[in-house]
């Protein structure tokens, strides 16, 4: 779902979006000024949801990853959306995985997180996960309502 659609989903739900500048950065935006504007993003925010689907590889957006980290120390609800299958799945469809021992390895024989779940393990247990970014909206508000910080 693109910026704009996400933009007014958010407003549908009353809520005001901070979106990423993602849109607006060309080959002269200063990194340093994209970072910074991020974070004062997340300083600014109530809670986030974070697109963690595959991005170039089997993982998600390392930014986002980090972004998601910001949000979890400043104690954020974060909603992640777009991860389907597990993590070992999706490693197994872009390299051969072997089972040596019990233990799943990678073609450079490293461990390899084999826990069923969506993500690594530190982002599996730091978000909740909807399927798409409307329902990730949804279950962002319906954390507030709530009042569940927690999982």
């Amino acid at each position: 779902m693109a910026t704009q659609q996400l933009v007014a989903a958010c407003e549908l739900l009353g809520l005001d979006a901070l979106s990423p500048f993602d849109e607006l950065i060309d080959s002269s935006t200063p990194p340093q000024s994209i970072y910074e504007a991020n974070m004062e993003h997340l300083r600014r925010a109530d809670g986030v949801i974070a697109n963690l689907a595959p991005f170039r590889g089997a993982e998600p957006d390392t930014g986002t990853v980090f972004e998601v980290g910001v949000a979890n120390a400043f104690g954020l609800p974060v909603v992640g959306y777009g991860v389907r299958g597990t993590y070992a799945q999706r490693l197994e469809a872009h390299q051969p995985l072997e089972r040596v021992k019990g233990i799943l390895r990678d073609v450079d024989d490293q461990v390899v997180e084999d826990f069923g779940l969506p993500l690594n393990l530190m982002l599996a247990s730091s978000v909740q996960l909807a399927e798409t970014a409307e329902q990730a909206l949804q279950l962002l508000t319906q954390i507030w309502r709530d009042g569940d910080l927690a999982d």
